[in-house]
């Protein structure tokens, strides 16, 4: 898709709230290598994929670090 989507500044706002949290999770897990804090990143990584496909190739590119 070349294009941004209609609600551009909701899904941008949106993909960044969620970096947030699967990093803080990710920090939780270290602590506590916790099943249940792995499966809600899993549940969020599936989200931000979402998201970055309704926007042209590479857009959050710098922001999108996790694996």
């Amino acid at each position: 898709m070349n294009e941004l989507p209609k609600r551009f500044p909701e899904y941008s706002i949106m993909h960044k709230t969620i970096l947030k949290q699967i990093k803080k999770l990710e920090e939780n897990i270290l602590k506590n290598n916790q099943i249940e804090t792995q499966n809600k990143i899993k549940i969020y990584k599936l989200e931000l994929k979402k998201i970055e496909k309704m926007f042209p190739e590479n857009f959050f590119k710098n922001e999108t670090n996790y694996s």
